[in-house]
């Protein structure tokens, strides 16, 4: 398969994530009309919103893709913008205009530049050391020091999740891989689809199997048996989808299918617990049947930077 072109091989990924759609929309209209007799149903419709919501994700990210890194980029940026509007609006206090605008207007797209030129060595510690240090003083500025800690606190997590660690996602496109030249918009694929994958498998085999929960005072609907088979089913899929990757063998393509997904699950309970502190189900309804845009990516954010860093460790 590693005989294929870059180009091809990223549509020949497509046309199999279009096929699996089109069958799950057909499932879900046949189980609408035969189980659900076209009347309401709390499960039945929960699916077929979802399974709207991954096509219009998966034709935004096409069309990303046809515009090569400046393409990516730019829709990594969007991304990071929402989700970070979505986690300070549910978390601060409001008040800290001059911080606020230095995140959205200087550290964001500052960010998002430095990956896109791919200089490693600043946008690896740009908002982990600069904007880091540089915010609470901002946040000093205004003479306010009342909650002063929390405030900045809230802030830098903010940056953190939904900047620092989604811009990993296109940072991929920097790494420069032997014998891989030309392909890195694969690893996007992979690490998105594995991640996304586990979360829809969990919560399938959770419907099918799920009796024993893990964790019900932050997440009712995750169950032990939704965690396993979604894993290991999405750690399969890993594998399967080695020769997308600069992984030699199945099994380097499992072990690293693993720990995304072990790392998109945590992210999962960590971003519900902060739910459950601020007492909202959802962190917005930008997508329908999803959520906010950080219901989608919360996992993606907690895998990507181990993705990232343990790909740029092993095969760079």
């Amino acid at each position: 398969m590693h005989a294929l072109a870059p180009h091809l091989q990223t549509i020949g990924l497509f046309a199999g994530i279009g096929v699996v759609l089109l069958v799950a929309s057909l499932i879900g209209w046949t189980l609408k009309l035969t189980v659900a007799k076209n009347q309401s149903h709390g499960v039945i419709d929960n699916l077929n919103t979802r399974i709207k919501a991954w096509w219009a994700m998966v034709l935004v990210i096409g069309i990303a893709f046809m515009f090569g890194d400046i393409g990516i980029v730019l829709l990594f940026a969007f991304i990071s913008c929402v989700a970070l509007r979505e986690f300070t609006s549910l978390t601060t206090r409001g008040g800290d205009h001059a911080a606020l605008a230095a995140c959205f207007f200087v550290v964001l797209p500052v960010q998002y530049v430095l990956v896109y030129i791919g200089l490693y060595g600043l946008y690896s510690i740009f908002i982990p050391v600069f904007a880091f240090l540089c915010l609470p003083v901002v946040i000093l500025a205004a003479g306010n020091s009342r909650c002063f800690l929390e405030r900045v606190a809230t802030l830098q997590w903010g940056l953190v999740l939904c900047v620092f660690c989604i811009s990993h996602v296109p940072a991929l496109l920097s790494l420069d891989i032997a014998g891989y030249e030309g392909r890195n918009l694969l690893l996007i694929v992979f690490l998105v689809l594995v991640v996304q994958s586990s979360d829809v498998l969990q919560y399938c085999w959770g419907m099918l199997l799920g009796k024993h929960r893990m964790a019900p005072a932050l997440s009712p609907s995750k169950t032990w048996e939704g965690l396993i088979g979604g894993v290991a089913s999405a750690t399969a899929l890993g594998a399967a989808l080695f020769w997308i990757t600069p992984f030699n063998h199945p099994w380097q393509a499992a072990l690293m299918a693993l720990a995304i997904n072990s790392m998109g699950f945590c992210g999962g309970l960590v971003m519900s617990a902060i739910k459950r502190d601020r007492g909202v189900k959802d962190w917005g309804k930008m997508i329908d049947g999803h959520g906010g845009m950080l219901d989608r990516l919360n996992s993606v954010a907690f895998a990507a930077p181990v993705f990232f860093h343990l790909t740029r460790f092993w095969w760079t």
